[in-house]
Order: structure tokens, then C-alpha cells, then sequence
């Protein structure tokens, strides 16, 4: 069981400054054991240490995966993330095939991912920021918490921020790489079709939504890598405390 941390609102207001904003100041921090309920020792990491790692890691993880997305082919060549047809117009997919329309559906999947990789770069910003805004209560729940307990607090904090910051660039990138006009182009074909159900031609926010899912699916598999491979923990801090963090959790 995982005992409150309790601060009075001035030391609260020094170590949160200190926390994120000058990890190089000197000033005597509580031990983790107040965060764990266990004993200090000389292997027990800091309350400093524990910010440190923390910062570093999410930053590391939420970097790698926004630029990784936002290269060529970062959601193309991927599986895991790849845009296709939204769910209910893949019948419209299916038919537009059997139409020899072929073509013109590849060119509509190319399109829609070249649109998300266009938008992925604008997430490194907003992830830094809601790492600015972490809490203690944050920082104890991500440590100590399941192997995508980071990736849930960037849902909770970030989805929101990304969507507004996508849609826009999802839409310019959709209309520059022609998406808007071949998607539109294939509904109307499928629309022209008698006795079909008629399908919506616009995509925006169908391709803003997997935009952001696609960008948790990256940030959850680098915050795993970093957890259990000693190797993905790029300092000797982040080593120490997520060390420290798999013990507890045994």
C-alpha cells in the first residue's frame, strides 16, 4: 500500500520548483521511503533522483515517439499505427476494388498517412508541457504504477491539446496530398451505387482521431522499453530509479 505524501505548501512550492525547473539547485530533499513506505537506504534514490528520472524518461520516450511518426513513412510503413479506410467505409474500400478503383484507394491510404506524419511533429511541445505540469501525486502513481501508467496520464492530460494542434495540419496536409479530393472522389463513386447505404465523403476527423491514437500506441511501447530494458534508460539516474521502481514491484 502506497502511503500519502504530505508537504506543507511552502516546502510543496520549493520542491515542485525544483523539481522541474532547476534540478542543479542544492536543497535537502525527503527520502523515497515517504513515497513508498519503505526503508532508506544508500541504494534508495531520492525524491530529487526520482523527478530527475522521471522527466527524463517521459521526455526521451515522447520525443522518440513523435519523431519517428512525423518521418517519411513513420505511420505507413507501420502497421501498428497505419491509417486505412475509416471502419464504416470500408465497404465503400471493398467496392471501389471490385469497381478498378484500386488505384484510387491506395492513393487515399498514402494520403491519409502522409497527413498524420505531417502532424505528429506538433506533439513534442504539448507532451513537454503536461511533463512541466506533473504533480507528485503524478510522479508516485507513473513510477509505482503499470508498465503504461505514463502513457495514461498523457491521455488524460494531452488528448485534448493534440487534437486541437492535429486537425488543422491534418487538414492542410489532406488537401495538399489530395486526400480530401480522392476520398470524396471514391464516396461519390460507392454513392452513386444503387441501393447503398451513403457514406460521409469527409475524413478530417476520422484521420485527426487515429493521428492521436497512433501517438499513444508509440509513447506506451517506449515507455515499456524503458522499464524493462536497462539498456532504453539513457542515464545513470534513470537506471537507479526505474531499477529501484521494478524491485517495489515484484
Amino acid at each position: 500500500m502506497i502511503k500519502a505524501f504530505r508537504l506543507p505548501a511552502l516546502a510543496f512550492t520549493l520542491l515542485s520548483a525544483v523539481f522541474f525547473n532547476t534540478a542543479s539547485a542544492q536543497i535537502k530533499l525527503p527520502s523515497i521511503k515517504s513515497l513508498t513506505g519503505g526503508s532508506s537506504s544508500s541504494g534508495t534514490p531520492s525524491t530529487l533522483e526520482i523527478g530527475t528520472a522521471l522527466k527524463d524518461a517521459l521526455t526521451q520516450g515522447t520525443t522518440k515517439s513523435s519523431d519517428k511518426l512525423s518521418a517519411m513513412d513513420g505511420f505507413f510503413a507501420d502497421a501498428t499505427v497505419k491509417l486505412l479506410f475509416p471502419p464504416e467505409a470500408q465497404k465503400v474500400e471493398s467496392r471501389l476494388r471490385q469497381l478498378g478503383q484500386a488505384a484510387l484507394c491506395d492513393k487515399i491510404i498514402l494520403s491519409l498517412n502522409r497527413a498524420a506524419e505531417d502532424a505528429a511533429g506538433q506533439a513534442k511541445p504539448i507532451f513537454i508541457d503536461a511533463i512541466k505540469q506533473m504533480t507528485l501525486d503524478d510522479v508516485q502513481k507513473i513510477l509505482l504504477g503499470s508498465n503504461n501508467s505514463a502513457t495514461e496520464y498523457f491521455k488524460r492530460t494531452t488528448t485534448v491539446a493534440l487534437i486541437a494542434a492535429f486537425k488543422p495540419v491534418i487538414e492542410k496536409s489532406l488537401g495538399k496530398t489530395g486526400a480530401t479530393q480522392y476520398y470524396t472522389q471514391g464516396a461519390n463513386i460507392y454513392n452513386k451505387v444503387p441501393f447503398v447505404s451513403k457514406v460521409n465523403p469527409d475524413i478530417v476527423d476520422y484521420a485527426t482521431q487515429k493521428t492521436v491514437d497512433g501517438m499513444f500506441v508509440k509513447v506506451a511501447a517506449e515507455e515499456l522499453n524503458i522499464r524493462t530494458n536497462m539498456g532504453a534508460r539513457s542515464n545513470p539516474v534513470m537506471q537507479k530509479v526505474f531499477s529501484f521502481a521494478a524491485d517495489k514491484m515484484k
